[in-house]
């Protein structure tokens, strides 16, 4: 448990000085009593009342005072709470070897399906955001809970040259960072506000955010995926990669419109040819099948979790079944409502004492 304005716990210094001249007060005041000849008539006359009862009222209002302040310091806990309350940055990868049959119709076909169930699955309160990549990567869609503008830029992807698988990323970090102030930007000298440097999150915690990065090859260009997840894993960002397709990539088929108009094209033979930078010749088969080690490598140094997902069918079962993996994030959630409806309630309390045992009642 801790407190964002810890400062405020100043002001519960002054409860020790109202308990002093609460005392200074009622000694006082005995002082100043009208002596009379005979005690036992007083006593006798006087209501029969506990003593405790008389200062019940001031009591309850300490209480009250000293839970206002402890309010005002905007005490948190750590706890865990639903993914509904959270956000999913999808990342997918629209490299030219999606354009691979060993999925049918192709792999970006498949993908984009499966991708469209998760969203629309998801409940109205997750926010989602996507980002696709090929030679670079770029955001799409803001992390968002509108579901129109998602499933228009699905229904809109266009192949590309290269995987910049960590890129992809980075690209994702910055995009929690703009909502989450707790997550610096993968770069915190571009951030919006970057003399606001956010909290240092202690070991073993994590962002609510996550990042599900869906890949059918190997890191071609850019930043390396390794470097990329120490970055998101400085910053309590979890990555589940899911490494999509057969290790057998078959005719490489894509639509016009998955081809951002540049007409249907048709690539056959046992060894694909590859469009992308970076890599060919022999060693170009090994980039159309998914990296799996350094997937593997990407969810374990940033607490996520790796899936292998060698058909349509498969993608769409890691998808459904991903949210009951990651059901909940632990975050800081604020409980100054507490204090704050504690404290009414002993206010009340205090006047119905006061009322109830006032002196000469």
């Amino acid at each position: 448990m801790g407190v964002q304005w810890p400062l405020a716990l100043v002001s519960l210094l002054v409860l020790p000085l109202l308990v002093a001249a609460y005392v200074w007060h009622n000694r006082r005041r005995r002082k100043q009593a009208v002596r009379h000849s005979s005690v036992a008539l007083i006593r006798a006359a006087a209501p029969k009342r506990a003593g405790w009862k008389r200062h019940l009222p001031f009591a309850l209002v300490l209480a009250a005072l000293g839970l206002l302040g402890v309010a005002a310091a905007r005490p948190e806990v750590a706890m865990d709470v639903p993914i509904s309350d959270s956000t999913i940055i999808l990342a997918l990868d629209v490299s030219g070897s999606m354009c691979s049959t060993d999925v049918d119709p192709n792999r970006l076909t498949a993908a984009t399906t499966a991708v469209r169930e998760f969203v629309q699955n998801q409940d109205d309160e997750t926010r989602i955001g996507l980002v696709v990549f090929s030679g670079f990567a770029q955001l799409t869609v803001a992390p968002t809970t509108e579901r129109e503008a998602l499933l228009r830029s699905l229904d809109g992807l266009t192949t590309g040259r290269g995987t910049a698988i960590g890129a992809a990323m980075l690209k994702s970090v910055d995009a929690i960072a703009e909502i989450d102030p707790e997550v610096a930007p993968s770069d915190p000298g571009t951030g919006t506000d970057a003399a606001a440097a956010p909290r240092a999150r202690p070991p073993g915690t994590y962002a609510p955010e996550i990042v599900v990065l869906l890949t059918d090859g190997a890191n071609t260009t850019g930043v390396e995926p390794i470097d990329a997840a120490k970055t998101a894993a400085e910053r309590g960002v979890r990555v589940y990669p899911i490494g999509f397709g057969t290790r057998n990539p078959a005719t490489m088929v894509c639509t016009a419109a998955q081809l951002g108009g540049r007409g249907f094209e048709s690539y056959g033979g046992a060894n694909p040819p590859v469009s992308g930078g970076g890599y060919g010749g022999a060693s170009a088969r090994s980039y159309l099948v998914a990296d799996e080690g350094t997937l593997r490598e990407v969810a374990n140094l940033t607490g996520g979790q790796y899936f292998a997902a060698a058909d349509a069918g498969r993608l769409q079962d890691v998808l459904r079944e991903l949210p009951r993996t990651v059901a909940t994030q632990q975050r800081d959630v604020e409980v100054s409502v507490a204090p704050l409806a504690l404290a009414a309630a002993l206010m009340l309390g205090a006047l119905w004492a006061a009322g109830r045992w006032s002196v000469g009642s």
